[in-house]
């Protein structure tokens, strides 16, 4: 397995969920981590679990992207691996306002292209480093019911890809986690929709992190915690009317459910 043993490491959104797993994970391999998470005393309680680095505050606005960088390096020294894991999922169908669109693009895409502005050139100059991204099967495929979750998880996707195809052959490794149910708050929110996300298993954020942890030692792209992932994206591209078809009786069924 890939040896983490005193690498610096940051987690966005790390104080709860898939993060918090995250951090956990990385920290029981010997990396120094650093904890981020808008709920500061959050952050502060997983930092002092794993003997970590607390750094509450916003990971998606550029200043707190810049501020978290800054925060990362001065206790770190240099940051080797970033997870940026932070995400929201706000808004519901066509009635999703342009502040929930905005919010959604904020931290679940330009989060990402933020840090990898402030990263990207350090580890082109040491010669590596790695940007990994909880994205979602949202992102590969899509969620019923959050155009907003659905096209930014799609934008994390697309980012994540071509920083991989433009900096491969400078030394990054870039990574993209996507999973479908996971035991988190906004699973437990989801409504009628938890019988979607639930028809592959729900794991709990330790599987996703192990998952993770996993994928760091043959660099692929696509980490896909649900396996049957990879075949529904693979019926998406071949088939997509037929794809889109299977979908739609999907939401059917959903309308029926909440009419009810």
């Amino acid at each position: 397995m890939p040896d983490l043993h005193g690498k610096g490491v940051v987690v966005t959104g790390a104080g709860h969920g898939i993060g918090r797993a995250l951090a956990r994970r990385m920290a029981a391999a010997g990396a120094r981590v650093v904890v981020n998470d808008l709920d500061a005393a959050a952050a502060e309680a997983v930092a002092d679990e794993i003997g970590g680095y607390a750094a509450g505050g916003d990971a998606a606005s550029a200043d707190g992207v810049a501020a978290l960088v800054e925060r990362a390096r001065a206790e770190l020294g240099e940051v080797d691996v970033w997870f940026g894991n932070a995400g929201i999922e706000r808004g519901h169908g066509l009635d999703a306002t342009e502040e929930d669109w905005a919010a959604a693009l904020d931290v679940n895409v330009m989060a990402h292209v933020r840090a990898a502005r402030l990263l990207v050139p350090r580890w082109i100059e040491r010669g590596g480093g790695r940007f990994v991204v909880t994205a979602s099967a949202a992102g590969l495929l899509t969620m019923l019911g959050s155009p907003t979750y659905s096209v930014s998880k799609h934008g994390a996707v697309a980012f994540a890809e071509w920083l991989s195809a433009t900096y491969r052959h400078r030394g990054v490794v870039v990574q993209a986690i996507c999973p479908q149910g996971v035991r988190t708050r906004m699973y437990e929110e989801a409504g009628a929709l938890k019988e979607v996300l639930s028809h592959d298993a729900v794991l709990s954020p330790e599987e996703v992190a192990q998952t993770a942890w996993s994928a760091l030692e043959d660099d692929r792209f696509l980490v896909l915690p649900h396996p049957q992932v990879g075949g529904y994206y693979t019926a998406r591209a071949s088939d997509t009317d037929r794809w889109l078809a299977g979908m739609n009786k999907v939401q059917q069924h959903l309308d029926g459910e909440v009419s009810r």
